[in-house]
């Protein structure tokens, strides 16, 4: 699977929590202003070292924007959970490969309920590990920060697997969006874009910005430049 044009998802965990409504409106504007997914970061403070928000502000969320939210889901005991994300009409609902004890079954599960299923994976996690679980899954996330905190510096040596995953999809062994997360900004966008991500989620990148709206088409541009 291969998006037809970068899709660019502004993450939510750089924006004014007091005013989360607003700050999504910023990027759902018209034409290339307009944000493709919104990337949301759940994280409970025992998978990753951060708090940040749940379910009842993801439903609250979903009735105050027609942009598909991208649940990235750091949290334990993802096969409890990750199904009521879906159920609440999340488009995308994350899982990690190192809290998930049965990933297939996770994928299943949140497919039957309506969401596309992603699988994501720390940045010292071996992508091989977790092939055969990928072909249930319609999205893959390779993080390139360590997961829990905004606001961290690219990890460049991520990108091999991105370029093992971008073949594997290009030759038909996989079938999935390859997304990135974590230090992804002007300056990081174009060698990811390079190695063959699909969907780039930028935090401070967006939010950071004078104009969050012109800031996600600057990023659409620069990734599309560099495919």
């Amino acid at each position: 699977m291969t998006a037809a044009r970068p899709l660019i998802a502004p993450s939510i965990l750089s924006a004014d929590f007091a005013r989360l409504g607003a700050e999504i409106d910023a990027v759902a504007g018209s034409g290339d202003n307009r944000a493709d997914w919104v990337h949301v970061d759940v994280m409970d403070a025992h998978f990753v070292p951060n708090l940040t928000l749940g379910l009842p502000v993801v439903e609250s969320l979903l009735k105050s924007t027609d942009l598909p939210l991208d649940c990235h889901l750091m949290i334990e005991d993802p096969d409890r959970w990750a199904v009521g994300y879906a159920e609440a009409g999340a488009y995308n609902v994350t899982v990690h490969a190192e809290a998930a004890a049965d990933p297939v079954a996770i994928a299943r599960d949140l497919r039957a309920a309506g969401a596309k299923a992603g699988l994501s994976i720390k940045p010292g996690t071996a992508l091989e590990d977790y092939v055969e679980a990928l072909r249930h899954y319609d999205t893959l996330l390779v993080m390139s920060v360590e997961p829990g905190f905004g606001g961290q510096s690219f990890i460049p040596s991520v990108l091999d697997k991105v370029r093992a995953a971008r073949r594997m999809v290009d030759t038909g062994h996989l079938n999935v969006l390859i997304e990135i997360d974590g230090g992804i900004n002007a300056d990081t966008i174009e060698q990811a874009a390079e190695a063959g991500v699909d969907c780039f989620v930028a935090g401070s990148a967006v939010y950071g910005a004078g104009d969050p709206g012109r800031a996600v088409a600057a990023l659409r541009e620069q990734a599309a430049a560099a495919r």
